[in-house]
């Protein structure tokens, strides 16, 4: 694997693998030592235009256990602020060595750009672009959603008759957009739910179906609703008449729980806001898998990391390894 950066041109093949290594390095984290050499001599750039918590924490800490130095790199108060450009940016960290760049950037497609352009030879991994895709986190999804209904059973499963509902902010999440094409790949039926002005133009290409009322939605049973962060920061119209309006129509509370099957799970990418999309009682719940999927984030980036820069290596070297 050369780069990561989407999930609708992954293939399937690509992404069992990359879930199956994550199941190898997810047994390694229970352990007292949680390190492996896998990395070591390597050197990883976490670049980040925008501003992250548990992305640039996740993707750091499965470097770091991997055994591979780390360089954080953040726009606000580097020569970007300046106004340096990607390229030059790039360049530099050729120069340094850099043997994979992971990129958040506010404006989509400039992963792709940086993996493309021959400003670096590093493998590039998207960590957010824009409103164009996360991968990373659909494959942390995926792995949530496989390890909770097919436990110690899911290696090399994909999630055929299982139904995802993703809610919410459709229009402007990254999330949304690498979940559709992901959770397509692996055999779930996705259904899209929002407010008619929170879905994108383009949704007749995509493969789902797309509902405005969530009572609807929870009626055809999912088996993992999926709620997003309503993104305030990327509105500049008026989306939804309020948010008590939205919370009251679109928000999963304590009486949509109820009327889930009741196996079926609730996720949420984070961060939450808290009686807007989502209330307490569904954040907390025990059928909530918030924590699971931090979790598991750092298993499917540590996979990811191994792939990126130790493919040349078979998935049975990853096995050993984390034996």
């Amino acid at each position: 694997m050369r780069h990561l950066l989407d999930t609708r041109t992954l293939a399937r093949e690509d992404a069992l693998r990359i879930l199956d290594v994550a199941e190898d390095m997810r047994d390694t984290q229970s352990r007292e030592i949680k390190k492996l050499p896998t990395l070591r001599g390597k050197t990883v750039v976490n670049l980040f235009f925008e501003d992250s918590t548990r992305t640039r924490i996740s993707f750091e800490a499965a470097a770091k256990r991997l055994s591979a130095d780390v360089i954080n790199f953040s726009a606000k108060g580097s020569s970007v602020s300046k106004g340096e450009s990607l390229q030059d940016t790039a360049q530099t960290l050729q120069a340094m060595g850099a043997d994979a760049v992971v990129i958040r950037h506010g404006a989509s497609g400039a992963p792709h750009t940086l993996a493309t352009s021959g400003w670096i030879s590093a493998g590039v991994l998207n960590a957010g672009d824009g409103t164009h895709e996360h991968p990373t986190q659909a494959l942390l999804d995926a792995f949530t959603i496989r390890k909770r209904f097919f436990g110690d059973d899911s290696r090399g499963r994909d999630l055929s008759g299982l139904h995802v509902a993703i809610v919410g902010d459709i229009l402007h999440s990254r999330v949304a957009r690498s979940n559709v094409w992901l959770l397509t790949t692996l055999g779930a039926r996705v259904t899209l739910v929002a407010p008619p002005t929170l879905v994108p133009q383009d949704v007749s290409a995509w493969p789902v179906t797309v509902v405005y009322d969530l009572d609807q939605a929870i009626a055809d049973a999912p088996d993992a609703v999926m709620m997003l962060r309503i993104q305030l920061e990327r509105m500049s119209a008026a989306y939804f008449p309020t948010e008590r309006e939205y919370s009251r129509r679109w928000g999963l509370d304590a009486a949509r729980m109820a009327a889930l099957p009741t196996d079926s799970i609730v996720m949420h990418p984070g961060p939450m806001n808290r009686g807007l999309e989502i209330s307490a009682d569904a954040a907390d719940s025990p059928r909530s898998t918030v924590l699971e999927q931090v979790a598991n984030g750092v298993s499917v980036r540590m996979a990811a990391l191994y792939l990126l820069l130790a493919g040349e290596r078979s998935t049975n070297h990853a096995q050993e390894e984390a034996r």
